[in-house]
């Protein structure tokens, strides 16, 4: 399996955001948040995944896409744990809630348990249908 975060695998589809946010379920572990939903997606990819950086919080967008590129990083580094595990296509959006900026290893750390604790999730809904 190749390590990279290719065009297809990330989640540009507005259409596709809009209904994860409306009927998606969300897991946390701070700093980051994953909304995820099982739906079909245009990928061949098991998974597309966005990332997302509250204006709110970081002004100055050099900031948010700095976060940003840490967020995928991370996740590229990890997302074989998920494409191991998961069957159907899933989309998930991955946002980052702290007000201030940590670490790249605490990012990783808490990138690491949040897709742990998905992977859990969706293993558990499996076993209940």
């Amino acid at each position: 399996m190749k390590f990279t975060l290719g065009k297809l695998e990330r989640l540009k589809s507005k259409k596709l955001i809009e209904k994860l946010y409306k009927d998606g379920i969300s897991i946390k572990s701070y700093p980051l948040r994953i909304v995820y939903l099982q739906t079909e997606h245009t990928s061949s990819f098991p998974a597309q995944v966005g990332v997302s950086v509250s204006k709110r919080n970081f002004k100055h967008a050099v900031d948010r896409n700095r976060i940003k590129r840490l967020l995928r990083e991370s996740y590229r580094k990890q997302k074989h744990t998920v494409y191991n595990a998961v069957e159907k296509p899933y989309v998930y959006m991955i946002s980052y809630l702290a007000k201030e900026e940590v670490p790249y290893t605490e990012i990783e750390t808490k990138m690491e348990s949040l897709l742990a604790k998905f992977i859990q999730k969706i293993e558990k809904e499996n076993d209940e249908k």
